[in-house]
């Protein structure tokens, strides 16, 4: 039995996003959700129909880290205020991909990674204070970061681990303005994301922080600024690897993402969700150098938003 609470989370207006926090507002009466996104409030509360009392809607860009502060900090003083219930679970889903490596957030960094990696840090360090035994953090990963035919299917190149401060720069990537590198940002950003997890995972005390692969789930708005190409294929011919162990439907992706968020027994702190079951990340992932390193630059790069 899930108790009253409130989720808040990113992500929540499309694709497997949508339909987790559907799901959670279906199955959990007691669960009042938060959502972020870059939609005005009235647009994203509207797309819940009658559950829509249950939503709250705040307006951010999560590219930036101002707007990814803001929001925060109201998530906050509504919770502190009593007008929300004491936090259940933080679900940072919101992802990007890129047609390129150069595009530049409003505070300097490669607008991948800004969403992907810094957007989440910010938040999650913002609202640590409020998670409570029994909550917990849950972070949308990739597949891709395993870099290989398997889990990559061809289509996303694997990881290109560098120094995280290059990584965090717009053109850090051999000809970044090519499709190849902003697909190469992608999946090294979710690897980043994963050794943030398992730093997390060593500093937070008292709420487990996972996370949450959906595998390879075509016909979503992820690829939404990938090339005309990309996302023709996204949306009209990839969708049939649903039908094998190949590819994840977004209904079935959704589900499990709520389970993720909100199931009866927490899983342990640091773990690997593939889909509805613990499993191993890549062997890549497992490196406490890279993830102190991380931690360290997401530090440097959120330090100017913590205190405002």
């Amino acid at each position: 039995m899930v108790p009253e609470g409130t989720v808040v989370m990113t992500g929540a207006s499309r694709g497997i996003g949508r339909i987790a926090a559907e799901r959670l507002l279906r199955e959990h009466e007691d669960l009042n959700l938060v959502v972020i996104g870059r939609q005005a409030p009235a647009e994203q509360r509207a797309a819940f129909g009658q559950a829509s009392w249950r939503v709250t809607a705040l307006r951010a860009e999560l590219a930036s880290l101002g707007q990814t502060a803001d929001a925060a900090g109201d998530v906050a003083d509504l919770i502190g205020a009593g007008r929300l219930p004491p936090v259940r679970a933080l679900a940072w889903n919101a992802g990007l991909q890129r047609s390129d490596a150069i595009g530049v957030s409003p505070d300097g960094f490669e607008e991948t990674f800004a969403v992907n990696l810094l957007a989440p840090h910010l938040l999650t360090r913002s609202l640590e204070g409020l998670l409570e035994a029994g909550s917990r953090v849950v972070v949308t990963v990739s597949d891709t970061h395993f870099g290989d035919l398997r889990h990559n299917l061809g289509m996303v190149p694997g990881p290109v681990w560098a120094p995280i401060e290059r990584l965090l720069r717009p053109g850090g990537y051999p000809r970044s303005e090519r499709v190849r590198a902003g697909r190469t940002a992608y999946s090294t950003s979710k690897l980043a994301a994963i050794y943030l997890v398992h730093e997390w995972a060593r500093r937070l005390t008292g709420a487990p922080i996972v996370s949450f692969n959906p595998g390879f789930v075509p016909g979503t708005g992820l690829a939404r600024a990938a090339d005309p190409l990309s996302r023709f294929a996204m949306r009209w011919l990839l969708p049939a690897l649903t039908l094998t162990p190949l590819g994840t439907s977004p209904q079935r992706a959704g589900e499990y993402l709520a389970r993720a968020i909100v199931s009866d027994d927490p899983p342990p702190s640091g773990s690997y969700i593939d889909r509805n079951r613990i499993a191993p990340s890549s062997a890549e992932s497992m490196d406490p150098s890279r993830e102190r390193a991380v931690w360290e630059a997401c530090e440097a790069a959120i330090a100017p938003y913590l205190e405002r």
